[in-house]
C-alpha cells in the first residue's frame, strides 16, 4: 500500500512540478511543495494506521477557550 502510495505521489509531482519550475513560478513551488510534502505525510500516516487527531477539536479549544467567543 505504501509503494502505491508513493508511486502516485511521485506521478503527481513529476506532472505539476516541471510546469512551474518551466515558467519560473517560485512561489507558487514553494506553496505547492509544502502542501505536498504534508499531503504525502498524512497519506502515510493514515496507510499505517496512525490515529491522526481530529483538527476541529484544536479548532474548538482556539474559539472557545482562548479567544473567549462562544458559537
Amino acid at each position: 500500500m505504501i509503494f502505491l502510495l508513493t508511486i502516485t505521489f511521485v506521478a503527481i509531482g513529476l506532472f505539476e512540478v516541471p510546469a512551474l519550475v518551466r515558467n519560473k513560478h517560485w512561489r507558487e513551488l514553494t506553496v505547492f511543495s509544502a502542501f505536498f510534502v504534508f499531503a504525502f505525510i498524512l497519506a502515510i500516516l493514515q496507510a499505517v494506521d496512525v490515529n491522526i487527531p481530529n483538527p476541529i477539536k484544536g479548532i474548538e479549544y482556539l474559539i472557545r477557550d482562548i479567544l473567549k467567543m462562544s458559537y
